[in-house]
Formats: structure tokens, sequence, C-alpha cells
């Protein structure tokens, strides 16, 4: 086989041999440097032909293959550059559509039955009040409020019965049946409470006790809590929180409490006076007949020049406050002129003569009426806020006095002299912000239309004469103003707590009316005894830092308003308090604004619910002195930047700058 051919076959098996391992390497190379950069999306991809060096093997002749001599092909073979082939464009190509999707039916969620995770002793009453609640149970609850929230806590419970365990009326429901039964001590009426005798296990009935006493229990806690009816049926002059409890709040309570009768307890006011009158409700009811400590009838008694001794003057001295020996039967000066000052207070003649219509009036009503003087105070008692304040100011009108607290602590006390009873000081609750030293006095409406108007007309100069000025506006309104000074109408120091009524407490020039023991004469204010001591306490309290005193008050003392202002506001509460427990004593004050017998009535007639305290207009009442909705039709409209309080009252620019004499018109000056 040796020969030419065989050299050509040799020579060719040979160079076929290297271009394959040539093309295995540009193979691996193109391979690697597609497989480092990931294609991109078509439309994305440009590309760019660069040709490639390759590296391809040099031509061996045959002649340089001996026979027998293979070393030449593993002898290392020049390169030359090559081109690298060119891939064509890849053009881009649109993204597939997928075939329509055939729509399919919704698979179905099943229901979770609200009522599969009850005892299922409980499930057919929790089914029963589902159907209820969803229809009409107006019959059932008063309000849509009240619905709307019973519906919400049983559905947060998954309608579990509350009161019925297992169809079985349980001990919270005995409990609170109980408690509602037992609610006259507090002065209400059990038989407002309609309470079903539960004699069926059918679960239509059960669910209907289950919800009606729920509602029972509403009603009961809202009485408790803010009394039972709203206080404007007694008055105008009325403004008081008068706060029911939140509904959710007291279902949440009852499903949580432990004690539930404490839980309930803890609905009524938590005052010391109402908690007072409770036992002595109790008290008197146990009673067969007659009042509290009553004094008997016997002779009249008077001073003499050798006293005159009765059986009943030590129980006269104790009803009169005297101190003095039980075994002292003689009826002396002392007590003859506090026997005449009982009277003064009561309308009865100050004769000091203890006479029959005295000793009546001293013994008070009968004991029925005593028990609702009682309940209609412990009303009243239920319109206050449950919190106080921690420091703050009672005034109680019927008793004529003002008295500071401060962390449960009594810290001062005084007299005062309150509206008339035409002309009232309302009930309210407000806050004191900010004293006023040196007021003015800028007269309300009411006192200018009523009083002063009248005497202008009789005697145009009759006011300048006693130091008011008087100020005829263009518009034919007349305003009446008063500087500060000795002999202002407010006194020296006026105590400011903004309200709609416009009243306050200030000083008086008339400091004699004091010594009475009735004291109602204002227009509606209250008149303050020793005003710096009582601004003296307030900023102690309200400014501890600044070191107050009665003192530094007196000395500024002059003919500018000074206004101090309070870092710490102070509540104010006026009272009408006809019912007190002193020292164990029932004490029962004269109903001077007619509160009492308007109160007892409505706690005889009305039943049911409290209507909501509805917002009503600001109202521009007596402002320290006039009838609390007179017209003001005196009063010249002008711009304000300040409250009417303050305008009214001092403190402002828009009644404080009256118009100079030089702008009105000739024979409309003053004098």
């Amino acid at each position: 086989m040796r020969g030419p051919r065989y050299e050509r076959m040799l020579a060719g098996t040979a160079l076929a041999l290297l271009m394959m391992l040539s093309e295995g390497a540009l193979a691996q190379t193109r391979y690697r440097i597609v497989r480092s950069h990931p294609p991109r999306p078509p439309a994305a991809i440009k590309i760019k032909h660069v040709p490639l060096p390759v590296q391809r093997p040099a031509l061996i002749s045959v002649a340089e293959v001996e026979p027998g001599n293979m070393e030449a092909l593993s002898t290392p073979v020049p390169q030359i550059t090559q081109a690298a082939p060119v891939a064509p464009p890849v053009e881009p190509q649109a993204a597939p559509v997928a075939p329509p999707v055939e729509p399919q039916a919704a698979t179905p969620v099943p229901k979770v039955d609200p009522l599969a995770a009850l005892d299922p002793s409980d499930r057919p009453i929790a089914e029963k009040m589902r159907d209820l609640l969803a229809g009409k149970v107006d019959k059932i609850f008063a309000t849509k409020k009240e619905r709307t929230a019973v519906e919400t806590f049983y559905q947060g419970r998954n309608l579990q019965p509350l009161w019925f365990d297992g169809g079985i009326q349980n001990a919270r429901a005995k409990a609170v049946i109980g408690r509602i039964k037992a609610s006259a001590a507090d002065g209400l009426e059990p038989a407002d409470y309609k309470i079903a005798e539960v004699t069926s296990a059918n679960p239509d009935v059960l669910a209907e006790a289950e919800l009606k006493l729920t509602a029972t229990l509403i009603t009961f806690t809202r009485h408790l809590q803010a009394g039972r009816f709203p206080y404007q049926r007694i008055g105008h002059d009325i403004e008081v929180p008068q706060q029911p409890p939140e509904l959710t709040d007291v279902l949440a309570k009852m499903a949580d409490a432990g004690d539930v009768t404490a839980a309930l307890d803890s609905y009524s006011p938590p005052h010391e006076g109402y908690r007072k009158l409770k036992p002595m409700l109790g008290e008197l009811r146990a009673r067969n007949g007659g009042g509290v400590s009553r004094i008997a009838d016997g002779q009249v008694l008077k001073l003499t020049k050798v006293p005159m001794e009765d059986p009943r003057v030590p129980q006269l001295r104790a009803r009169l406050g005297l101190g003095g020996d039980p075994a002292d039967l003689r009826y002396d000066a002392k007590l003859a002129e506090a026997v005449k000052n009982f009277q003064k207070g009561n309308d009865l003649g100050s004769t000091g003569v203890l006479d029959a219509r005295t000793v009546k009036e001293l013994n008070g009503p009968p004991r029925d009426r005593q028990i609702d003087i009682i309940l209609a105070n412990m009303e009243r008692w239920r319109w206050l806020p449950r919190e106080l304040g921690a420091a703050h100011v009672m005034v109680n009108l019927p008793e004529f006095q003002l008295r500071v607290f401060k962390n449960g602590n009594l810290v001062w006390s005084t007299r005062v002299v309150t509206g008339k009873p035409t002309l009232q000081t309302p009930l309210l609750t407000a806050e004191m912000k900010y004293i006023t030293v040196n007021p003015t006095w800028n007269v309300p409406p009411s006192i200018i239309q009523k009083e002063y108007l009248p005497v202008l007309q009789q005697d145009p100069y009759a006011l300048d004469r006693i130091g008011l000025k008087v100020i005829y506006n263009r518009d034919g309104s007349v305003h009446i103003y008063q500087p500060p000074g000795e002999g202002n109408a407010l006194g020296r120091v006026r105590f400011n707590f903004p309200n709609r009524f416009l009243v306050y407490q200030h000083d008086t020039p008339d400091k004699h009316l004091f010594a009475h023991e009735s004291r109602a004469y204002s227009h509606g204010c209250m008149r303050v005894l020793d005003p710096p001591k009582y601004a003296e306490v307030l900023l102690s309290i309200a400014n501890p830092k600044e070191n107050w005193t009665a003192e530094k008050i007196r000395r500024m003392y002059g003919n500018s308003e000074q206004d101090i202002h309070f870092q710490n506001i102070i509540p104010v509460h006026l009272t009408y308090q006809t019912a007190t427990v002193e020292d164990g004593q029932l004490v029962l004050r004269k109903d001077m604004y007619g509160y009492d017998s308007r109160m007892i009535s409505a706690l005889k007639s009305e039943r049911g619910l409290i209507e909501m305290v509805q917002d009503r207009p600001k109202e521009t009442g007596s402002g320290g002195g006039g009838g609390n909705r007179a017209p003001t039709v005196a009063r010249a409209p002008q711009q304000r930047t300040t409250s009417f309080f303050d305008s009214l009252f001092g403190g402002g620019p828009s009644y404080a700058r009256p118009v100079p004499p030089q702008q009105l018109p000739q024979q409309r000056r003053t004098r």
C-alpha cells in the first residue's frame, strides 16, 4: 500500500483531524459567549456583526510526513487569522397569543356558621334572638340607638345569651334582677323596670326574655346614673351635664363582671351628699309616722324678764344649732335671737316668739313630704358630673353657702347672696378661668330695660348722680356702665366662669346683706363675702407658684381693670340641695325657686327614658343682674374682638370703651 496514493490519504486524514479540533474550540467559545449573556426579549435585542478571530492550522505537505514518523503531526503549527462566521440577524417575533379561556363557574365558598361554636343547648335561643333582632323589636327597645348597640353586642359574642346558660337563667341574671328589685333604696321606683317571670323552656320565650332583660338593664343604669327625665322639664335656668352611661360599656361590664351587684352600684352618684341621703331615706321609710326629731306643740315661748322654761328648749337649741346644757330649760335672749333669725329666713316675721307656726316650720314637712324632698335631691345629684374636680367650688344656693374643696377636703367656706326667686341664680357647671380686679360693670340689657329706662324717663340725670354713665347710641339703644371704683356694684373683685347665663361671682358694697339668714337679693349673680380671701384661696390652687395673698389683692385696688388668669382651671358647680344630712340629722331648706315641687310632681308622673339634652342657642341672660331671657333691645350692636361674656362684664374693649360724648348728637349727650 505504500506509494503516492497512500501518502495522500494519510495527509488528508491529518488535515481533517486538525480542522475538527479547531472547529470544536470555536464552538466552545461561542457557547461560552451565549451562556454569559442570556438573551433579551426580542424587542430589546440589537445585533452588531463583529468578526471574531479564528485560529486555523497551516497546510502540511504530504512529503513532510515521513512514513513511520508521525511526530510532524504534533509539531506546533503556525496560526492564521480568519474571520468568524457571522450569525444571521434575529428578527423580533410577536409574543404568542394565548388561546381564549372559556369562563368557568366560581367555586362556591361555604358559609361560616357563627353559631357553630355555641353550646348546642344555647343554639335554639341564639337562633330565635337572631330572628328577633332581624325583625321588628321596637316593642323591646325604646330607641334605634339602643337596638343597634344591643345587636352589635350580641353579634360580637356570636349571639350567645348573656342571661341564660343551657336554657336556664344563670347567676348573672339573678344578681341583676335582685339589684333592680332593690332600687327603691336608690330613690328609684322598682315598678318602672318590667322583669318577666320565665316559666317556659320554649326558645321563643327565652329569646324574648333575654332581650327584654337587656333592655331593662339599660334603662335601670341610665336612671341610676343620670336620672329619670331631662332637666329641661324642670326649668330653663339649668345647664348641667346629666350624662347617661354608654350602652356598650354597660353591656360589656355586665358580661365581664365578677361581682354584678358591685358593677351596678358603680353607676350610682359617687358624691358624699348623695351617699348620706340613702340611709336617711331608708330610716324615714322604716318609721311608722312622724318626722325627724319633731318638736312637740306647746305654749308660746317669748323673751321675758324672768325667762320662761319649757322641756322643748334643749331640742329647740339643737335644731337651731346652739350649744348649751341639756338640763337648762330657759328660753333666754340667745335662743330668742336664734328663733328670730330663723323666722327671718323663712318669711315668718322676725318676732323671736316661738309660736305654733314657727314650730311647724321648724319641724318641716310631714314624713311623706320629707321622703319626697329627699328623692328630688337624690335625683338632682344624678345631674352633676361624676367627677367634680380634684379642686372645685361648690355653691349650694338654698343654703347661701360657697365651699372650696381640694382632694376631697373642705379648704374654705363663706356666705353668698344669690338671685331673687324672680331672678334665679341658675344651676350649672362651668370653669373658672380668671379673676378681674377693679371690674367695670356694664349693666345688662334686662336691667336697663326693666329698671333704668323708666327711671331715666322720669329723671335723665338720676343714674349719673349715683355713678352710672349713660351713653345713647345713634341707633336709639342705650349703654349704661359703671367705672371701677369703691362704689362699683361689683365691688373690687369679680370671679369669672363664662356661661350662657352670663352670671358670675363678685364683691359687693352692700356688706350688710350677709347678716341675713335668707340672702336671695341679687339679679342672678352671687355676691361673695370676703372676696380678697376667696381670691387668695383660688389662686393658691390655680397659680400655686405666684404666692398670692389677700393683702396683695387689696394692693391692686384702683381705677383700672386687671385680670389674673388661672394656670389651672377650677370647676364651679352651682347646686340646689334642699335636703342634706349633717351630724346624722336631716336638714331641710326652703325651696325658694320651686324646684322641689316641680321635681316631685315629675317623679310621680314621668316614667321611662331620659331624652338626650339638645344643644340650645346661646342666650343673653342676666349678666350679673337681669332676667335670664330678657330682650336685648338696650344693647347697641358693636363689633367685638372678645367673647360676649368678657365684653358685657368687663375685660374686653367693646363696652369698656364708651363712645365719647362729642361723637353723639348734642341733644343725646350725658352729664
